[in-house]
């Protein structure tokens, strides 16, 4: 057997470990095994000893930010759950009901979730979601996907999340003007999700005519909460971030919590429960898996390049023209990374150096709207996406399955990039 099949491209390699993955999880329906599996086959497959494995291992696990995502991750769980217990959920529903046709509503919940860039914010939307299917005659399958396309809508623009102003710090654009650029883009999913997903959802009326018993506002005021302090301390107490970058959302999740106990106040018998519940060890395990994944993506090789590196020389030896690239490689990095910032961190600073060192507007924005689009597509399909496995492990639905129902709207989405940035070279000056 050739050396050369043994140890093909480094892309290959990536690849062939994300697909272990979901065959894996197919095979074993454990999320947990199957990220294990394709971490085994990632860190040996390029090359990595075993003590060098388990050093990379090691080193993520007991880092400081897997620490305050794991806080994060269990806070959003915690809360989440007394949310429900508190009847909160079920209240939020029924007032939104009697304002909402159920397909919006149904859009809606994880939108509004999505405002807030919270790691693994789709498992916060999820009973929310599942609350507003009354009558539970929806296929937890479509639910898994309204849920995770719905909660990512506003990742092309809004500029609270860490990914979109990064591009702007490595692009050199004004939030304004990346904003106007990739604002449009947030109605093509927005028509893709309703064209491919809520249609399928019989047709509802917002019930008006009822008088609402409920108080809107308090029953978003733990959700205002989080928002609130995580905001506040961003742009008055940006030293704390300094400390680590999950911190003000532990703070601010903390604080929503505090805000549900103040606003109705649980028992310590319900406590107890939400504390000591088996789901949250095992989302914070499989987060911790991902983002183990994740360290091998970023880690040098044996030889001391970089992976990331390795296989965007590998896409330039083959004579990839210059436009494919500015799909695959944005495209790449957001299935292997699975979040906005892995995406932009590494793909963006070797597609604008592509472009030179002054590009024309025409150039510059079309490539930014591609590009982002691309990278977001690649993350919205990764499997090692942390939104997704929460979402798929909530519904108790397969990795696959929930992706295949969404290469339609993916599709939809990556030609309306494609022709509104064609539409932007043609138009902006040259």
């Amino acid at each position: 057997m050739s050396t050369s099949f043994l140890y093909p491209p480094y892309l290959v390699r990536v690849i062939f470990s994300l697909f272990s993955i979901l065959l894996v999880q197919k095979v074993s329906k454990s999320l947990e095994i199957s990220l294990g599996a394709g971490i085994l086959m990632l860190g040996l497959w390029t090359g990595h000893s075993p003590s060098a494995f388990w050093d990379i291992v090691i080193h993520r696990v007991l880092s400081l930010d897997s620490l305050f995502l794991t806080m994060v991750i269990v806070g959003v769980i915690w809360l989440s759950s007394l949310l429900a217990e508190a009847g909160i959920m079920k209240d939020l529903v029924s007032s939104l009901e009697r304002r909402l046709p159920k397909r919006w509503l149904l859009a809606a919940l994880p939108a509004v979730v999505g405002l807030l860039p919270m790691p693994a914010g789709a498992l916060f939307s999820a009973p929310l979601l599942d609350d507003g299917d009354t009558n539970n005659e929806m296929d937890p399958l479509l639910k898994t996907r309204i849920n995770y396309w719905f909660r990512h809508i506003w990742e092309y623009w809004w500029p609270l999340y860490p990914g979109v102003l990064l591009a702007v710090d490595i692009t050199g654009v004004p939030v304004w003007k990346f904003v106007l650029v990739m604002f449009p883009l947030f109605f093509a999913s927005t028509g893709a999700g309703y064209i491919f997903l809520l249609s399928r959802i019989r047709k509802g009326n917002a019930n008006n005519s009822l008088a609402d018993p409920k108080a809107f506002l308090p029953l978003i005021l733990p959700t205002l909460m989080v928002i609130v302090v995580y905001s506040g301390i961003l742009v008055f107490l940006p030293s704390l971030s300094d400390i680590n970058k999950y911190l003000p959302m532990v703070l601010g999740v903390l604080s929503g919590i505090g805000m549900l106990q103040v606003q109705r106040p649980l028992p310590w018998k319900v406590w107890k429960k939400v504390l000591g519940s088996k789901r949250t060890v095992s989302l914070a395990v499989i987060v911790l898996l991902a983002r183990v994944y994740g360290a091998f993506i970023e880690a040098r090789l044996p030889g001391g390049n970089f992976l990331m590196d390795q296989i965007r020389s590998e896409l330039n030896d083959f004579g990839i023209p210059l436009l494919l690239l500015i799909f695959l490689i944005p495209f790449i990095s957001g299935v292997t990374t699975g979040i906005t910032v892995g995406y932009v961190g590494a793909s963006y600073p070797v597609i604008f150096r592509l472009l030179g060192s002054d590009p024309s507007p025409a150039l510059l924005f079309s490539t930014i709207a591609l590009t982002h689009t691309s990278g977001y597509l690649g993350m919205i399909f990764s499997p090692i996406h942390v939104c997704l496995i929460v979402t798929n492990e909530y519904f108790k639905t397969g990795l696959w399955e929930s992706l295949k129902g969404l290469v339609k709207p993916g599709c939809f989405v990556l030609g309306s990039a494609a022709l509104y940035a064609t539409a932007l070279y043609i138009l902006l000056p040259r």
